[in-house]
């Protein structure tokens, strides 16, 4: 991938990372919404951004171009588990994979120690057994037209509403902190424009491959990963977050507990939970709807058992 393709690549990824941090997407955010309020917006947002990948693989199946799509597995109970040990590191991090970046995009560096956590969690257990591919399509590719033009109204239709909200609210609905959805909305669209310019990614995944020894195409996999962090930087600052959170010793070791733990989780599964939402999930594979579930029900008992 070179010239246009590259740039357009690197924009979209910065704009995932620019909207996750003014929307502050996270699924332990999304599951404190609900424990504490009994709200389900952050996660209804979450799952919006799943329906825009699947809408857009949809249509450009029916238009006839397949992007790179990352393959299906089979579920097991190693799937169960690996989601649980997501949602463990996940609360003991305090953040997911997504939320990792947006702490770091404002300025909290502990957090760097949960990349490196990752990282060694992804390390510590690549010699597992890896859970069988899948060898059929997904359901999603294999969609009539008529489904397809339906959904392709609805998204229209989707993007109409976030315009006429934006324009009523004025410059103020752009200020500071975005709503969930229309973050999701945003995160959703540039995930898709990213994967037709550069395939399917995620940071979490060159994490895993670096731990697997994977080395290939390395420069532009740290350009992306650079180009999302950039973009959770200029997030943070244009929304007046950004700043120097010192970390100490105690929140250092946390971090790198919870991503070593998170690690260890999305090689079972495997992958994190943005791969889930924006990959697994939108393509109806059953493993990665086990994994996010059992992922969020952990996360739910941990937050209950922490408040009672």
């Amino acid at each position: 991938m070179v010239g246009t393709s590259w740039l357009v690549a690197l924009l979209a990824v910065a704009a995932i990372g620019f909207a996750n941090q003014r929307g502050g997407t996270c699924t332990v955010a999304a599951m404190n919404e609900i424990v504490a309020e009994g709200r389900f917006g952050q996660m209804a947002a979450m799952m919006e951004a799943s329906i825009w990948v699947a809408g857009g693989l949809l249509l450009l199946s029916v238009l006839g171009y397949s992007p790179s799509v990352s393959p299906g597995y089979a579920a097991s109970s190693a799937t169960i588990a690996g989601g649980v040990l997501f949602g463990i590191g996940a609360f003991l991090n305090r953040a997911c994979s997504l939320g990792t970046i947006a702490r770091i995009g404002s300025g909290d560096w502990a957090y760097l120690a949960t990349l490196v956590g990752f990282y060694l969690g992804a390390w510590s257990t690549h010699d597992l057994p890896a859970p069988g591919q899948l060898t059929q399509a997904s359901l999603l590719l294999g969609t009539p037209v008529w489904l397809a033009i339906f959904v392709l109204a609805l998204l229209a239709a989707r993007v109409f509403t976030h315009g006429w909200r934006m324009r009523r609210g004025g410059r103020v609905a752009l200020r500071h902190v975005w709503s969930p959805h229309l973050a999701t909305t945003v995160i959703g669209i540039a995930f898709l424009v990213a994967l037709v310019t550069a395939g399917s990614w995620s940071y979490t995944s060159f994490l895993g491959d670096l731990a697997r020894g994977s080395w290939h195409d390395l420069k532009l996999k740290l350009a992306l990963n650079l180009a999302l962090l950039s973009g959770a930087i200029i997030g943070g600052w244009t929304a007046n977050r950004l700043g120097f959170v010192l970390p100490d010793r105690k929140r250092i070791a946390r971090c790198l507990a919870g991503g070593t733990i998170m690690g260890a989780g999305a090689t079972l599964i495997p992958g994190g939970n943005t791969r889930l939402i924006l990959m697994g999930m939108p393509l109806l594979h059953a493993y990665a709807w086990l994994a996010f579930a059992s992922m969020c029900i952990t996360l739910y008992a941990l937050i209950r058992l922490t408040r009672a």
